[in-house]
């Protein structure tokens, strides 16, 4: 569900559209979807407060996404609360840069955004240790 909402996002909607225009023209099955989203959600809330913390995060993300609908702009003071906690709280980058989006979107402060953290490697210089042009590969 959370992959379905995210492919018919408004971001990434608008971006295909740009690259594919007709894409959101109505009958389309992208957006038959978005027609939908009031109605999944229905569906998606009751799961915002489930006691398992891997369904409780999906919920939320889908509702975020879910959320951009215009109908269901009443909702989204209830639902930065939720965003609030998955930046908190998770450890996926993926559904933190979901709840900040979110908020960002719907006016409420969201914390700077996190910087991209490179692994560090540890590299040797060239010519240092074993190559690795040299067995076993």
């Amino acid at each position: 569900m959370v992959s379905t909402a995210y492919d018919a996002s408004d971001e990434v909607a608008s971006r295909t559209e740009q690259y594919s225009p007709g894409f959101l023209a109505p009958g389309t099955v992208v957006a038959s979807f978005r027609d939908l989203r009031p109605m999944l959600y229905q569906a998606v809330s009751p799961f915002l407060r489930d006691s398992h913390e891997d369904v409780r995060e999906a919920a939320v993300i889908a509702a975020l996404i879910l959320g951009e609908h215009p109908a269901l702009a009443e909702h989204r003071d209830h639902l930065a609360v939720h965003a609030r906690a998955i930046l908190d709280t998770s450890t996926d980058a993926h559904n933190r840069r979901v709840a900040r989006k979110a908020l960002e979107a719907w006016g409420h402060d969201a914390p700077a955004s996190e910087p991209f953290l490179e692994e560090s490697w540890d590299w040797e210089p060239h010519g240092v240790g074993p190559s690795y042009l040299e067995p076993p590969f």
